[in-house]
């Protein structure tokens, strides 16, 4: 059965399950290792009450997860409540097919707890790898969008013809959802036509907030739900998620723990674009301020900025990126510690007497 809090927001983690070393030890943890922390962690998760557990897709060996459904179905058999999602299943290079199948498998194991976000993924490794052309990035996306809601329209055949698959002719689609359909939502960094297009699809906008100041991702959210009303998309299913890397702890513990992770995740993503500038100690600390988006610092600092954004968003769902960086166990299972009994149970008051 699902973990419903209606009347509130919800309050969620995920990781990319990075196998980058550790940059206080040089150890780099196994994959093995990593996927086995990454199940614990789950586990601690739902057992602690929290609402949503989400996994990243990636394709290159300093990942541990390439395929979300998998590990989220060996995650479902171990958890009761928590909501299962990828974050983000990189649509661009996925047979809408195979994602809808597979997910809706996991779906049925876990008793109705299968969502995904979709995006386009920040790394292009997929392309070459499954045999797609990166000069349809676009073009590839929109379709595959296209495919999988029809898919998620609740009917057992399908018809279907587009430019870059097969089509589908009577095609029986096997097996379905346990609830019809899979909550789909859209992951949107900072482009207007993505957060329309989730709009007009009605998936929900997972809008990753990261850094810099969150009234600058407002025009989004604004573009999003009039997309969505133009489209004729009902109100209770346009929904947003905010994202975000997080640390909770005392304001100065949390900058001096999280900084090296910080710096050592961002390089690597960064180096991947050619980008090799060193995120320096000041740099982290202006980003960390109280005005910005990341958040680090204390429980109730943490409370503060997610309800600054709530002001700014009237958002449905946070998720915190609680693992970056190569940051090992111990201090991943702390942070979920914290996010489950320190901030979580004043938001969900705080935004449930908002909607009342």
């Amino acid at each position: 059965m699902r973990a419903e809090h209606h009347d509130c927001m919800e309050i969620g983690i995920y990781s990319f399950a990075e196998l980058y070393p550790d940059p206080l030890t040089g150890k780099t943890v196994s994959a093995k290792q990593r996927l086995d922390e990454l199940i614990k962690l789950a586990k601690l998760a739902d057992d602690a009450g929290l609402d949503v557990f989400g996994v990243g897709e990636h394709h290159r060996l300093d990942y541990a997860v390439s395929s979300p459904p998998v590990i989220l179905s060996a995650i479902s058999q171990l958890t009761e409540n928590i909501k299962l999602t990828s974050a983000t299943t990189v649509l661009s290079t996925e047979d809408p097919v195979r994602l809808f199948e597979d997910f809706a498998t996991l779906d049925l194991i876990s008793n109705g707890r299968a969502e995904i976000i979709a995006g386009r993924g920040a790394f292009l490794d997929s392309f070459p790898l499954f045999g797609y052309d990166v000069g349809h990035y676009k073009e590839l996306f929109e379709e595959h969008i296209e495919l999988f809601l029809t898919l998620n329209s609740e009917e057992e055949v399908i018809t279907w013809k587009g430019c870059y698959r097969p089509p589908l002719n009577n095609a029986e689609i096997s097996p379905q959802p346990f609830h019809g359909s899979i909550p789909l939502w859209l992951g949107v960094s900072g482009t207007p036509e993505s957060a329309e297009r989730a709009g007009s699809a009605g998936a929900g906008l997972a809008l990753a907030v990261l850094s810099g100041d969150p009234r600058s991702s407002k025009p989004l959210v604004d573009k999003y739900r009039e997309a969505a009303s133009k489209a004729g998309h009902p109100p209770e299913n346009v929904k947003v998620a905010v994202t975000g890397h997080t640390i909770s702890k005392t304001n100065e513990q949390a900058i001096q723990e999280f900084y090296p992770y910080h710096s050592n995740y961002w390089s690597r993503v960064h180096s991947y674009h050619g980008i090799h500038e060193p995120l320096t100690k000041e740099d982290f600390e202006r980003a960390a301020g109280k005005e910005t988006a990341l958040f680090v610092g204390s429980s109730q600092q943490i409370i503060e900025k997610i309800m600054h954004q709530y002001e700014l968003f009237g958002h449905q769902r946070f998720l915190a990126q609680i693992d970056i960086g190569g940051m090992p166990f111990k201090k991943a299972a702390e942070n979920i510690e914290r996010l489950a009994t320190e901030v979580a149970p004043v938001i969900r008051k705080e935004t449930s007497k908002a909607s009342d």
